[in-house]
């Protein structure tokens, strides 16, 4: 008799697009959702969601940890929806829950602790970290129309530094380094999306498979 019991979901995979301030990394996850259609669901940045939509952004050490919190917690449920919303998809974060600790006024041990987690487990939520450097490296100017970019040139810089260092302990970490060509930037980095799209495709199909095997 076969057991019918159900199985438990499985966590959409996901991929967090992240880098400095000006990497193209939005730009990026738009074109390769008009292109891709219906495969992925786009998460949108949280960080922008709250500053445009009214949320106070001040420099105060005290203000930037509650801010930084505030922005963790979003990110965090907000994936958590549309995994719920879009059971079949992969999910294509605009950064994830660790790009708060680049931003917070102190070290990463305190910044994990201090909301409840790890660098390891928060590294662990998402299947493939694609790192767009900022067009700040190469010297490039970062204006744009987002209101809610307001870094300079120079902390662009620092903070693509930072990022790099803490996304890149993920195993499956790739980057899509600064090129004068903003357009052969956004190639390769929509190549090195459709790879792991393909990748992470063929490893859930062939996992769900298995899942249908019964066991002896």
């Amino acid at each position: 008799m076969s057991d019918t019991r159900s199985a438990p979901l499985r966590r959409p995979a996901r991929i967090v697009l992240t880098g400095g301030p000006g990497g193209g990394k939005t730009t990026a996850a738009d074109l390769f959702r008009r292109e891709i259609g219906e495969c992925v669901a786009l998460v949108p940045e949280a960080a922008t969601m709250l500053f445009t939509g009214g949320f106070p952004r001040v420099d105060l050490p005290a203000a930037v940890r509650a801010a930084q919190a505030a922005i963790f917690h979003v990110q965090r449920n907000h994936e958590d929806v549309y995994a719920s919303l879009y059971p079949g998809r992969l999910l294509l974060c605009d950064r994830g829950t660790v790009d708060g600790a680049a931003y917070w006024p102190g070290d990463l041990d305190e910044f994990f602790a201090g909301l409840g987690t790890s660098l390891a487990a928060e590294l662990a939520r998402y299947d493939a970290v694609v790192f767009f450097e900022t067009a700040a490296a190469g010297g490039h100017d970062i204006c744009s129309a987002n209101s809610a970019r307001i870094e300079t040139t120079s902390q662009a810089v620092q903070l693509d530094l930072r990022l790099r260092q803490i996304w890149s302990g993920h195993p499956r970490f790739h980057l899509v380094a600064h090129n004068p060509s903003f357009f052969k930037k956004i190639t390769a980095g929509l190549e090195t999306m459709e790879r792991l799209v393909r990748e992470l495709t063929a490893s859930d199909e062939l996992r769900a498979a298995t899942e249908l095997v019964p066991s002896c």
